[in-house]
């Protein structure tokens, strides 16, 4: 029921937003998604940037920022 789009996987929108990167596990380098928020508004303008997000605490920082947008 959220009121807007989410894109992911999307390769041209990867490009777009920078977050096709090189990476690095086990000292192998590999290409892939950076995992990253963007909160854009209706009229694209981007408000807010998080990169190599980690999953504890991430939703109620995007929740918060929104809350806090009036």
């Amino acid at each position: 029921d959220i009121k807007f789009d989410l894109a992911s996987d999307d390769g041209t929108l990867c490009d777009i937003f920078n977050v096709w990167v090189e990476k690095s596990m086990y000292g192998k380098k590999y290409m892939g998604i950076q995992r990253s928020t963007f909160v854009i508004n209706k009229d694209l303008k981007i408000l807010n940037i998080w990169r190599n997000v980690k999953v504890k605490g991430h939703v109620e920082e995007v929740y918060n920022f929104i809350k806090n947008l009036g």
